[in-house]
This record gives structure tokens, C-alpha cells and sequence, in this order.
């Protein structure tokens, strides 16, 4: 390692991953997300991998997220779909991003830079079917779909996809997953009465609808996490998803200390016996949780240990005992699990969180290794 720690990622685990959410939705277009730095993973290459491993467009949350992969030369399908006041609309519609519009505001945003840029900009109309954020409303619905095909007609806007958002699909055999379902159905039936025509993209599925939810399947599937080798069902299992990203640090210091030191601020750990205790340069400041106090593991040595004390800012403190530990030494904090170290999924699960809140915090001082 030339860094003191890095976050490995492997760009075959995405591919491999892709191609699987494929096998689950044969026959629909896949739009993989890369929003939040591809999840953590770096924005880039990851989309590269995904395109690579299959996917046919992308999705972001920003439209200067789309942007970014534009300036990278990524030509692919991009839809970019949290757009508040103010975004860089014009630019958006001149480098052929797709944008999601739910308000009859927004839509009058986009056919405004339209106009003043003198391309057509293609629009994804979003319902809200029950998750009650982004989206109009069933009450709404009739009059932003009205409103957009008088943009369309003006022929300033392209009315290229109708789609929706799951609130519970991570929860199997929910209620609210067929109720959303219904409430598409209606939005679609809605949009096609007024015309928007055959060639939309209808889309619904996420990570786990992709996976588990064969009728949300339509035209076409939008996975996220999953396609970086996380379950958005753990309780299910792995689905034969490969997690792609390692991370690793170089212990900083190792040192014997006697029994009963205090360890770290306010003394959560205290050494029961004469012992060495190994730094590991990443903290809270770099995404590990203040939470992993005296909770989370990590593979040093070959032998999992508990962190010991509490997660300071840029480092915490791991207690080896009589092993060999010395400086430089790698330490494994969460992996696949090939090697015996933690995976990702253990880490949320010692935290009570969600793998994605994890590598979504990953901070940028940690380099992004790609193999």
C-alpha cells in the first residue's frame, strides 16, 4: 500500500453483478444507479463497469453528476432525477441528459432550456405512487401529464419515459408493494389516454424489485445497490452478489501497554492484561462510524478483533494481544469475507444500519484502488 489506507474495488465484481441483474430481468432495459459517487465506489470507473457488465443507461440523482460522466466521455443513456430550483438545466439539455420532472413547475423549467438552447429535452414523468417524495400525486398526475404534452407539442420536450419509486419493495410480501403497483398501473393507463404514446420507458423496479418483484419489471429495471454486491434484501441472502469494494489500512503504531490502560477518549476500553494495542488510521472523519466503538471487527493478523475504545476523528485503536502486530502491517476492515475478515453486511448489521449508509460515507481522503 503507498497510502495508509485505501478502498479497494473491484470492477469485475460489478460486471459480474450487472450481468446476474440481467438473468433476473430478461427482456428489460437495465438502468444501473451510480448517484453518491456510484455508492461510494468512485462515480467514473464504476459506470464504465456497469455499462461493461451490460447496463444500457445510467442513472444519477444530480444533473451535475450526469454531467460529470459526461465530461468522462460516458455516452450512455443518462437520467438524472432530483432537480430542484436552479439546476444547470441548459447544460443538462445540451448534453443529452434525460431529466425526471413530477411538478408542472419543473416541467416549465426544462422547456424553458429547451428554448433557449434549441434542442428537444427528453423527460422521464414521475408518479408517486405511495413512497410520498419526488412525483406527482394521483390527484396531480391528470395535470402534469397534460402539461407535458403541450410542451411536446411545442416540440420542445420529448416525453421518453413514466415511472415510479418503491417504498417497501426491500420488504417482502408487503402490503404497499402491490398497492403502489396498482396505483402505476393507473398513472400509465392516465398517460396513455392523453397520448403520450407506446415508445415510454415504463420503470419501477430498484435493487430489490429487480430481484424479487417480477411484475415491477416492465420495460425497464433501475438497480443500485445491487450492483455493487450488496442484498437489498439481507435477510434473503446474497442472491450471488459479489461485493465489490475491501477496505484496508496500514496499522500506523503498535505498542505493549500494561493492564488496565484506558483506552481512547473517555476510557470505554480498558486492557484487562498487559497487552499491545494496534492504531489504525481511519476515523469517523473517513466514514467509520462513531458507532463501531466496542463493536464493529476487523481482520489483523489473520484473527478478527473488536475495535477497543472509541472511533476518534482519523483513527481507533484495536487490541491484538501477544500477536505479532507491528507497524505497516495491513488491516482489513470489511471485505467480500473470502480472506475471513467482516463483510459489509456484518458491519450494518453491529450498527444497526443499512449497508449503503456504510460505503456511502467512505470519505474522499480514502483512495479508491481499482482492480
Amino acid at each position: 500500500m503507498n497510502h495508509p489506507s485505501q478502498a479497494v474495488v473491484d470492477l469485475s465484481a460489478i460486471r459480474h453483478n450487472v450481468a446476474l441483474l440481467r438473468d433476473h430481468a430478461p427482456g428489460a432495459e437495465m438502468m444501473v444507479a451510480v448517484k453518491a459517487d456510484a455508492y461510494g465506489h468512485g462515480l467514473v470507473r464504476c459506470a464504465h463497469a456497469a455499462l461493461q457488465g451490460g447496463a444500457g443507461r445510467l442513472g444519477v440523482a444530480y444533473v451535475r453528476e450526469a454531467l460529470e460522466l459526461r465530461a468522462a466521455f460516458v455516452e450512455a443513456p443518462i437520467l438524472a432525477w432530483i432537480i430542484p430550483p436552479g439546476e444547470p438545466l441548459d447544460e443538462a439539455v445540451t448534453q443529452d441528459v434525460e431529466l425526471s420532472a413530477g411538478a408542472i413547475w419543473l416541467v416549465d423549467e426544462i422547456a424553458a432550456a429547451a428554448r433557449r438552447t434549441g434542442r428537444v429535452a427528453k423527460v422521464h414523468l414521475k408518479a408517486d405512487t405511495g413512497i410520498s417524495r419526488g412525483g406527482a400525486t394521483a390527484a396531480d398526475w391528470p395535470t402534469l401529464v397534460d402539461h407535458a404534452l403541450k410542451a411536446r407539442a411545442e416540440g420542445v420536450i420529448d416525453v421518453v419515459g413514466v415511472w415510479s419509486h418503491f417504498a417497501c419493495a426491500d420488504i417482502p410480501g408487503d402490503g404497499s408493494i402491490q398497492s403502489q403497483l396498482d396505483l402505476f398501473e393507473e398513472a400509465l393507463k392516465i398517460a396513455d389516454d392523453a397520448g403520450v404514446g407506446s415508445h415510454v420507458i415504463r420503470h419501477f423496479a430498484n435493487s430489490a424489485a429487480t430481484l424479487t418483484v417480477p411484475q415491477a419489471r416492465y420495460d425497464m429495471v433501475r438497480p443500485g445497490i445491487a450492483a455493487f454486491g450488496l442484498s437489498p434484501i439481507p435477510e434473503l441472502g446474497d442472491f450471488g452478489l459479489r461485493q465489490a469494494m475491501t477496505l484496508k489500512a496500514q496499522v500506523a503504531m503498535a505498542k505493549r501497554v500494561p493492564a488496565g490502560s484506558g483506552v481512547s477518549y473517555g476510557h470505554q476500553y480498558v486492557t484487562d492484561r498487559e497487552t499491545t494495542l494496534a492504531l489504525i488510521p481511519l476515523g469517523y472523519a473517513d466514514g467509520i462510524m462513531r458507532h463501531a466503538t466496542n463493536t464493529c471487527e476487523v481482520l489483523a493478523a489473520g484473527v478478527r478483533r473488536r475495535v477497543a475504545g472509541r472511533v476518534c476523528m482519523d483513527q481507533f485503536v484495536i487490541d491484538v494481544g501477544d500477536d505479532p502486530v507491528r507497524a505497516g502491517d495491513v488491516v482489513t476492515l470489511f471485505g467480500p469475507g473470502d480472506a475471513g475478515e467482516p463483510t459489509l453486511q456484518e458491519w450494518a448489521d453491529a450498527l444497526g444500519t443499512i449497508t449503503h449508509e456504510i460505503v456511502t460515507r467512505i470519505g474522499a481522503r480514502v483512495p479508491r484502488v481499482y482492480v
